[in-house]
């Protein structure tokens, strides 16, 4: 890192070599700056897939959870639509009688 006391008064010209020490620090500067953004946007990145991942997990628990009642509805509507049959079927004929 630079020293900035270095420079004994403030008004004086700044050298080339002044320049370059200048340059490279802010260099480095950005640099781990951009390395910082990098690692933040990975992390954010991170945390989306996991939150969707736990989405999906559940929505997909539910959806086998509503397919199965579905299917336990449908067996029901279909026995009493058998047994409503049945009863038609004894109210348009009913059983001989010998």
């Amino acid at each position: 890192m630079i020293e900035w006391n270095s420079m004994e008064n403030g008004n004086q010209p700044a050298t080339k070599q002044d320049l370059a020490e200048v340059r490279t620090e802010m260099e480095n500067r950005m640099q781990a700056m951009e390395d910082r953004l990098v690692k933040a946007f990975r992390d954010s990145q991170t945390e989306l897939l996991e939150a969707f991942y736990s989405f999906t997990e559940s929505n997909r628990q539910r959806v086998s959870q509503v397919e199965g009642n579905q299917i336990a509805l449908i067996t029901r509507v279909g026995t009493l639509e058998d047994r409503i049959t049945d009863l038609e079927r004894r109210l348009i004929s009913p059983p001989r009688t010998q």
